[in-house]
């Protein structure tokens, strides 16, 4: 491809990602225990690009301004523009990148690696280039090493995927065909919430009680490969049962929080077949299982007069891996 078919083309090219979540299986995953993550199609982030001579320019709510002059904490971004632009021959100049996104930093969304994705997507459009699933997954890797140091992949793998993901570390990465349809509910406390502190408060617990909270840790495993039996088999009703113990085994890890609490009570008060916290905790929001479609619309209702800052009923659909 000539570099003045780029330039000169002058198009608008489109780029999206949706976002994820944790099923089940957190902060057990950083142990060596598996852990199931999902898609979530509500929310997520659409890139736009269009050719602006100069410098390349990011517009976005949260910077707007050239990409090499971004604040640091969009650094990861940048360097993941760089390497694309590098890898598909493109001058580093003449592009506005317009990020708009829907998902709320801080949360265990997957924030970060949605507009990872969608940068990449956006730039491969804009050189009319098709990408493959590891294409993407090592640019995006680029700004989730920044953002996270050594991230385990299982963001990335997750937003590139429809189907839920089985994701155990130095193992084959599994996806997990469903036995039905299900609705989920999820619930966001309002507060940010810090991962990276609670992962290090569980460290710190296992280093002071290795025995109990190696317990914790193997049984939200054996929960997880439960969840995994459920999810296949259309075992709703034991799924939920799954989520509920999971909830607790966090809690004794010191994860949760009041305010999740409470919004993990009202869920199964008004029904819901399980309900835990989802992601790094301590903040965040919350999932929830519903019986049915009707059921999901009326929980989300309660949550939402219940207080939560934001709630988004889904549904994650039945499919096979071809």
């Amino acid at each position: 491809m000539s570099l003045e078919k780029v330039t000169a083309s002058e198009k608008t090219a489109i780029g999206v990602a949706h976002s994820k979540l944790i099923l089940i299986g957190e902060h057990a995953v950083v142990h060596g225990q598996p852990a199931i993550a999902i898609p979530f199609p509500l929310i997520g982030v659409e890139t736009v690009i269009e050719y602006v001579p100069g410098t390349v320019k990011v517009d976005s709510s949260f910077y707007h301004g050239p990409l090499h002059h971004a604040p640091d904490y969009l650094q990861g971004i940048a360097n993941c523009v760089d390497e694309t632009l590098a890898y598909l021959e493109i001058p580093n100049e003449d592009l506005l990148i317009r990020i708009n996104s829907s998902i709320p930093p801080g949360k265990g969304l997957g924030s970060s690696a949605s507009v990872a994705i969608s940068v990449i997507r956006s730039l491969f459009d804009y050189a009319d280039r098709s990408y493959t699933t590891e294409e993407l997954l090592r640019l995006a890797n680029v700004a989730e090493t920044y953002a996270h140091g050594d991230p385990s992949g299982l963001d990335t793998l997750t937003i590139t995927s429809n189907l839920p993901v089985w994701f155990e570390k130095d193992h084959p990465v599994d996806y997990i065909e469903l036995g039905e349809d299900l609705h989920f509910i999820v619930a966001d406390s309002g507060r940010v919430g810090d991962t990276r502190t609670s992962v290090e408060s569980v460290a710190q617990l296992l280093r002071m009680a290795p025995k109990r909270i190696h317990a914790k840790i193997e049984r939200i495993g054996e929960l997880t490969h439960h969840a995994k039996d459920a999810l296949e088999k259309a075992s709703k009703q034991f799924l939920g049962q799954l989520l509920n113990e999971a909830q607790k085994e966090l809690e004794a890890l010191g994860v949760s929080d009041a305010g999740l609490n409470k919004l993990i009570h009202l869920a199964r008060e008004e029904g819901a077949l399980g309900a835990k916290l989802t992601g790094g905790g301590n903040g965040g929001c919350i999932i929830a299982l519903a019986q049915n479609e009707v059921h999901s619309k009326q929980l989300a209702d309660k949550l939402r007069k219940f207080g939560a800052n934001s709630v988004w009923p889904f549904v994650l659909k039945k499919q096979s891996k071809s």
